[in-house]
């Protein structure tokens, strides 16, 4: 794709970043199928082709509106788009730079202003989450039906977290909502791999991965997100005192992978933040490299064990985002579960972060269409690598829907 980017852009890190991604894209259209918004809405400036074409006038300086605005508001970056294109577009990092530009110069409306606000001041706060949703959860019995539904029930107490007591050592990141959510998800990741040899243990100070600020388009406060989480990790890996940092959220997992891209031009933190992602690995891949002890483990306590039919969703964070496949399947197949197909697998859930709350109808109809694909096997249960999906996912099926790590724990107990 040919360019000519506008004075105010072009010349700027982020410019020659979109003016590289802008002339890998070939217009060949592939990514169309794979969109999940174009499946529905059936316009093109709701697939990636048509939201590149969007973008780059935008970067071309060319008059930036509300209609561009709302296109890429309907983008579940979901990079679907990017394990499709033949031509390794990186679409999701052309819409990052994208949406902070339209976000300074399209004027949003007061609501949605003050929605977005609430959004990045609550998510990433556990403490006021917390607190907020245990309101939400006192006066949930006398809620209308829809707004009931909305807020979830409360969590089990997580099981015990065994003391750290081998050589090898994995940090964990704790994230935002997961440990109010769903505590024992981490707490069963700290069991599974403690009967592998490894602890798994918490830095005090970190916190959110940075994500949901950064893609509400308050990007700089999703920076500092990401900084106060390799200082707390820093310590620890100066020392060389953990080999992995362990993501049991995916949507968390592909944020830190990118910390080395996003944080690239800071000078005091660049060379750190790289570091950070070269560590940084889903539990998955984590488990996946013992497979062959958590063969031998499954063998020992669940010999002759009825085989439990499981629907599993690969989050796109997983699947898309982080360019990783089979690995979780493989896990629990080596387990004993068995897995039904999951017609169009590679779709969103319609979760995407906060796009749940900002787009309802869309995301509504996504989540209609994807468990319907994942009933169609008649699973007892659902599994999923990722708090957001998990929940989304919950509200649309009768089926118990947990993180697949806390199946694994309950197979290996």
């Amino acid at each position: 794709m040919q360019t000519n980017l506008a004075d105010f852009i072009k010349n700027s890190p982020e410019g020659q970043e979109a003016d590289a991604i802008l002339r890998s894209c070939v217009h060949c259209g592939f990514c169309l199928a794979t969109c999940p918004t174009y499946q529905i809405l059936g316009d093109e400036l709701d697939s990636p082709r048509g939201r590149i074409y969007l973008m780059k006038q935008m970067l071309e300086g060319q008059p930036v509106t509300q209609k561009t605005q709302l296109h890429l508001d309907r983008c579940l970056t979901c990079r679907a788009c990017e394990t499709a294109c033949p031509s390794g577009v990186r679409y999701g990092a052309l819409v990052d730079i994208s949406r902070d530009i339209i976000e300074k110069q399209v004027k949003r409306s007061t609501q949605s202003d003050i929605l977005r606000y609430t959004l990045r001041k609550i998510l990433p706060n556990p403490s006021v989450f917390n607190s907020l949703l245990k309101l939400g959860q006192l006066v949930r019995p006398v809620l209308p039906g829809k707004l009931k539904q909305s807020i979830p029930a409360k969590a089990k107490p997580a099981k015990a977290w065994p003391a750290a007591q081998h050589a090898r050592k994995m940090l964990v990141l704790d994230g935002c909502v997961q440990p109010t959510l769903t505590p024992n998800i981490n707490a069963a990741s700290a069991r599974v791999l403690d009967k592998l040899g490894i602890s798994l243990v918490k830095a005090d100070k970190a916190g959110c991965c940075g994500a949901v600020t950064f893609h509400l388009n308050a990007q700089q406060d999703g920076l500092d997100y990401m900084r106060r989480n390799i200082d707390a990790w820093w310590p620890w890996i100066e020392q060389k005192q953990v080999e992995a940092i362990v993501m049991t959220a995916s949507g968390c997992g592909v944020t830190v992978k990118e910390y080395g891209h996003l944080l690239r031009h800071d000078a005091a933190y660049a060379e750190k933040a790289t570091k950070i992602s070269a560590l940084t690995k889903d539990i998955s891949e984590i488990l996946h490299a013992e497979l062959e002890n958590i063969e031998q483990l499954i063998n020992k306590q669940t010999s002759g064990a009825k085989k439990t039919k499981l629907s599993f969703h690969s989050p796109c964070t997983l699947q898309h985002g982080q360019q990783i496949r089979g690995g979780a399947e493989t896990i629990l197949t080596t387990a004993g579960f068995e897995l039904t197909t999951v017609p169009n697998a590679h779709l969103c859930c319609g979760s995407a972060g906060t796009y749940s709350i900002l787009q309802p109808e869309l995301s509504e109809q996504l989540l209609k269409n994807k468990v319907t694909a994942l009933e169609s096997g008649q699973p007892e249960q659902i599994a999923t690598a990722n708090i957001g999906c998990l929940m989304h996912l919950q509200g649309g099926t009768d089926l118990t829907v947990k993180h697949w790590v806390e199946l694994l724990d309950e197979r290996l107990a």
